[in-house]
């Protein structure tokens, strides 16, 4: 078997075995050998970054919310505050990680509209996060970015992708989020098309 096929099986017995960072590592190798992924390929690649930084995701929203019933001042609010940090340098680490694996190794090698629209949609989907957690210059950054991964990846996918592709609606449910969650632009996110 050659190399490649290897590091899919590994990636395939990762996730079966829920080692999301392993599968992570994995597709990670994948990439840096520059080739044009195919559909299980790209699946496996999302998959366990979607699984790596969903947790840490989830944490987040719950330290967040802790912090917010804490008095302020209180040792436990303090406790929490140092926590969330640490939570938001790993999701940091991981969304800059990915962003520079598809700008890198992904989008330049991506021939077919699908692999062009599926990684930018990642790129947006990253940014989104980074986005979700910064504050200040760093989420206008994040935010900017994202908005413009999810337009490059609209027009593609406008002339590339029928209606109803499953790459398009996604794309369009995720580029509604971030209108509604980032943007606070409640009615825009109602309207994409």
């Amino acid at each position: 078997m050659e190399e490649r096929g290897k590091v899919v099986c590994m990636a395939k017995l990762a996730e079966q075995a829920g080692r999301y960072d392993d599968m992570v590592d994995f597709m990670k190798k994948l990439a840096r050998m520059d080739v044009d992924m195919s559909v299980e390929e790209r699946h496996l690649f999302s998959v366990g970054f979607k699984n790596t930084i969903g947790a840490r995701r989830a944490s987040w929203r719950i330290l967040s919310s802790l912090e917010q019933k804490v008095a302020a001042g209180e040792q436990a609010g303090r406790m929490i505050s140092v926590y969330r940090t640490k939570v938001e340098d790993e999701l940091r680490m991981v969304c800059n990680e990915i962003l520079s694996i598809i700008a890198i190794h992904c989008l330049p090698l991506a021939n077919a509209g699908e692999n062009v629209v599926f990684f930018h949609k990642m790129k947006g989907d990253y940014y989104r996060y980074l986005a979700e957690f910064s504050t200040g210059v760093e989420k206008k950054s994040a935010a900017d970015q994202s908005l413009m991964a999810y337009q490059h990846a609209m027009v593609v996918a406008s002339t590339e992708l029928s209606p109803a592709h499953p790459i398009r609606l996604g794309l369009a449910l995720n580029f509604s989020v971030f209108f509604y969650d980032i943007m606070n632009c409640h009615q825009r996110s109602f309207t994409l098309k």
